[in-house]
C-alpha cells in the first residue's frame, strides 16, 4: 500500500520489497534491496524519510516524525519487529531490537546494537559501536567485532529477502492438512550465543 500525500509520492527502488500489508506514505525514499514487512507504517506526511540501501523495517514497525523534520535510516540498518522510530536518525549497520522506541532527534551511531524493548529518549546521542539496553536506555559496553559480524550476517538474510519475495511470495488458499513430505527450512543463522560458541 503506497500512497501519495500532498503531491509527495514515495520513491522505491524496484529491487526493494514492500509487503502489500505495509503502508508507505508521502515523502519517502527507499533504496536498493530494502525489505518492509507486513504491518509496517512509514509515514512521510510531515517530513522526509530516507531508507538507504539494504535497510529492513520488520513487521509492525512505525517510522514517523514531528513536522518539518527529515530522518535517515542509513545503509544496512535493521529495525526489529514492532520497533518505533520517531524522528530519530539510525546509523550504518545498526540493529534496533524488537519493540524498541527511539524518540525525536536521537542519533544512533554506526554499528551500534540496541537491545529489545529499550527506550531511547529524545535528543540522545549514542556513540558508534555501542551496546544499548534498558528503559531509559544506557550504553553498557562497546559492540565487539564478533557481535557486529553476527548482526551483519542476519541483515544479509533480510537483504536477500526482497528478491526471494519478488520471486516466490504469492497469495494462496491454505492447505487443509500437513503434507507428509513437508520439509523444514535450513538452519542458516544462529542466535548470538550459539554464534559466539563456534
Amino acid at each position: 500500500m503506497v500512497y501519495s500525500f500532498k503531491g509527495y509520492t514515495p520513491v522505491i527502488h524496484q529491487s526493494s520489497f514492500i509487503h502489500p500489508l505495509a503502508a508507505v506514505t508521502g515523502n519517502v525514499i527507499i533504496g536498493r534491496n530494502c525489505y518492509i514487512g507486513p504491518g509496517a507504517a512509514i509515514r512521510g506526511d510531515w517530513g522526509q524519510i530516507i531508507l538507504e540501501d539494504g535497510v529492513n523495517v520488520q513487521e509492525n514497525c512505525t517510522i514517523h516524525m514531528f513536522p518539518g523534520k527529515s530522518i535517515t535510516l542509513k545503509e544496512s540498518a535493521h529495525i526489529g519487529h514492532g520497533a518505533i522510530i520517531h524522528g530519530a536518525n539510525i546509523g550504518v549497520n545498526v540493529l534496533v531490537g524488537m519493540n524498541t522506541v527511539i524518540m525525536d532527534d536521537a542519533n544512533i551511531g554506526d554499528e551500534s546494537i540496541v537491545g529489545a524493548m529499550a527506550f531511547i529518549k529524545a535528543e540522545t546521542i549514542i556513540p558508534k559501536r555501542s551496546l544499548v539496553v534498558g528503559n531509559p536506555a544506557k550504553v553498557v559496553k562497546e559492540v565487539s567485532d564478533e557481535m557486529i559480524a553476527w548482526k551483519t550476517k542476519g541483515t544479509q538474510l533480510y537483504q536477500q529477502l526482497p528478491a526471494d519475495c519478488h520471486e516466490s511470495l504469492k497469495e494462496v488458499e491454505p492447505l487443509r492438512e500437513v503434507p507428509q513430505n513437508m520439509k523444514m527450512q535450513e538452519d542458516v543463522y544462529k542466535t548470538l550465543r550459539d554464534f559466539m560458541k563456534k
